[in-house]
C-alpha cells in the first residue's frame, strides 16, 4: 500500500524556524507481484493445452486359431507393399505363380489404384485392402499409406508382416527398373 513517511517530529510555525524537507511518498510494489503472479497462475490454470492428432485404429482381437481369423473374398482384396525409395507395389486377390498381377506405382499413383479397386468391389464390405511395409519403407511411408486409407475412406485395411517371396518380387523390381521416387 502506499504510505506516507511522516517522520521528524512535530510541526513548528514561527520566526526563525527552518522550513521541513518535503516528504516523498513510497510505493510499496509487493501487492503488485501477488496481482502478477494470481493473474499468471489463472491464465495457466485456464488455458487448454492442444490436442494431440492421432489416427484412431481399431485391430481385431487375436485369434488362438487360424482359422477363427478374419477371413475375406480374394476378388476385394488388395494388397499393397511398401518398398524403399518410396516406391509402392500391389497386387489384386492373391499373388499368382508367374506374378504376372505384380505391378508398380507410386504414392502419387496408388490412390487411384485404391479408388478403381473399391469402385469395382461388387458391395463395400467385400473391399479389403492389406498394407505390407518391406524392411526398406521408411515410417513415413507407412504413415503417407495410412493417411491414404483415410482419404479413401477405406474402413477395412490391415498392417501385415511382409512374406519373403514378396519381399524377393520387390527386390527384383527395384533391380529391374531403378526407383524413381515420388
Amino acid at each position: 500500500m502506499a504510505e506516507m513517511d511522516t517522520s521528524g517530529g512535530g510541526h513548528k510555525k514561527g520566526p526563525g524556524v527552518k522550513k521541513g524537507k518535503k516528504l516523498s511518498t513510497r510505493v510499496d510494489l509487493t501487492p503488485m507481484v501477488d496481482l502478477g503472479f494470481l493473474l499468471i497462475t489463472f491464465f495457466i490454470f485456464t488455458t487448454t493445452m492442444s490436442q494431440a492428432t492421432a489416427m484412431k485404429l481399431f485391430l481385431p482381437k487375436d485369434a488362438d486359431k487360424p482359422e477363427d481369423q478374419n477371413k475375406a473374398k480374394q476378388s476385394g482384396v488388395l494388397t499393397i507393399l511398401l518398398g524403399k525409395d518410396n516406391n509402392v507395389f500391389y497386387y489384386e486377390g492373391e499373388l499368382d505363380n508367374s506374378a504376372s498381377n505384380f505391378k508398380s506405382s507410386n504414392f502419387k499413383d496408388i490412390r487411384t489404384v485404391i479408388i478403381n479397386k473399391k469402385n469395382s468391389v461388387h458391395e463395400l464390405k467385400d473391399f479389403v485392402v492389406i498394407l505390407k511395409p518391406s524392411e526398406e519403407c521408411t515410417y513415413k511411408n507407412v504413415v503417407d499409406i495410412l493417411d491414404e486409407m483415410t482419404i479413401n475412406v477405406c474402413t477395412r485395411y490391415a498392417l501385415v508382416d511382409i512374406s519373403a517371396v514378396e519381399t524377393t518380387l520387390i527386390k527384383k523390381s527395384e533391380e529391374i527398373a531403378p526407383p524413381t521416387g515420388q
